[in-house]
């Protein structure tokens, strides 16, 4: 048990470390450091999580449990329907669970791919040589980290807010016994009635909720992680074709073994990149359409409740946590998409018809390729960017406006 306590606190541990110490700089990934948080939480389902003891067990459980709550708190939905604020508060939790249960089922599936790409990704993490540039490019590389650190730590001081507010609401919300409103069969959960099976129900919540929410920050954290990974190396791929002649300094041979080194690196770029959209494609469309829904839902019903301000302040802790998640990805896709585009500038500064036909060539295909810029994106739907993001948020102002139109 200390061993996964320590597992899971390494990434915290490593990255304070690193802020700490200028000198210093992360010996994994970070989405490797999420990988392992999620083994510690004994909910990672690859192949080889899934042939150690007990593993496949405790998986299943976890999936039965939570697939019991969510039919439960669907079930309570009925109770909810003659009042708005509490339909609202269970559509937006139902939401909320789905969205968590559909990504457990995903990657029970998609896991192995997944590792794929951390494994290529930390490959290429010692990808550094020493030369010109070799100071700038460590530098790049280690603001990458030290940025995502506070960030992530602060996503999780967030969530961490939102799982007390939501696992005292017994507390303060009226006529609520459970976390989360649900409705068991029989009236299980129903507390003067069957008072052992009450206190089942609320322990099943009370251990359910944290854990799989604690579960989505890691989940989410690597996702983000691996673009800004990517993003990482196109950065440093850009820093190696600037200082190109100064490294070869007229070498020829030198010169062509680079040139294909990093075309090379490149296309692996671009091969991750695709590997990764692939791996993604089922849970990136999924969270556009949740988060689409939460925000909207959220800011009507923190409207409808603005007389209550508890019930409208859990509400707007929602949308903030709704809004800050499709923003995150909003923004770390734009920073790739716009750092692609440095790849075809880098390589045309490097280009000079005296290298040779070859080597030309060769610029000049890089130079080609990369005025596509890499893109998040799950087709059909358009990429992760802060243009598209502006139009989801827009899109939410015009149906809330419809809705409060209709209300009054």
């Amino acid at each position: 048990e200390m061993a996964g306590l320590q597992r899971f606190l390494e990434f915290y541990k490593e990255g304070w470390r690193v802020l700490r110490n200028p000198q210093l700089e992360a010996q994994h990934t970070i989405a490797y450091y999420f990988r392992e948080q999620m083994k510690a939480m004994v909910l990672y389902t690859n192949s080889e999580e899934r042939r150690l003891p007990y593993r496949s067990l405790w998986h299943t459980f976890t999936l039965i449990q939570f697939s019991i709550m969510f039919i439960t708190m669907c079930y309570g939905l009925t109770e909810s329907l003659g009042d708005i604020v509490e339909m609202g508060r269970d559509l937006a939790f139902i939401l909320g669970i789905f969205f968590i249960s559909f990504k457990i089922v995903y990657f029970h599936w998609y896991a192995d791919g997944l590792d794929k790409v951390i494994d290529d990704l930390e490959a290429h993490h010692h990808w550094l040589r020493e030369g010109p540039g070799y100071a700038e490019a460590r530098k790049t590389r280690r603001w990458h980290c030290i940025m995502v650190v506070p960030l992530l730590t602060l996503w999780s001081f967030f969530m961490a807010l939102f799982i007390i507010l939501v696992l005292s609401s017994p507390l303060w919300v009226a006529q609520q016994t459970l976390p989360i409103h649900a409705k068991y069969p029989f009236d299980l959960h129903n507390k003067s009635k069957h008072p052992r099976t009450h206190a089942l129900c609320y322990l099943s919540q009370v251990f359910l909720l944290p854990y799989t929410l604690v579960w989505l920050v890691c989940m989410e954290g690597m996702s983000v992680a691996i673009y800004w990974e990517i993003t990482g190396a196109i950065k440093v791929l850009c820093i190696a074709l600037r200082h190109l002649s100064e490294k070869c300094q007229g070498n020829g041979e030198l010169l062509r073994r680079e040139v294909n080194r990093l075309i090379g690196f490149h296309q692996k770029i671009l091969s991750i990149l695709d590997r990764t959209n692939e791996v993604f494609h089922g849970t990136l469309k999924m969270q556009v359409i949740v988060n689409f829904f939460l925000v909207s839902l959220s800011v009507f019903e923190a409207l409808i409740a603005r007389k209550d301000p508890k019930v409208a302040f859990q509400f707007g802790v929602l949308m903030l946590l709704a809004l800050g998640h499709l923003s995150l990805w909003s923004k770390f896709g734009d920073l790739m998409s716009q750092e692609s585009l440095d790849i075809a500038l880098a390589a045309y500064e490097t280009y000079n018809p005296q290298l040779g036909s070859k080597i030309s060539r060769d610029l000049c295909i890089m130079i080609r390729r990369a005025q596509d810029p890499m893109q998040m994106v799950a087709r059909p739907f358009p990429p992760f960017n802060l243009k598209n993001y502006t139009a989801i948020l827009k899109q939410c102002y015009s149906i809330l406006t419809l809705l409060l139109n209709t209300l009054d």
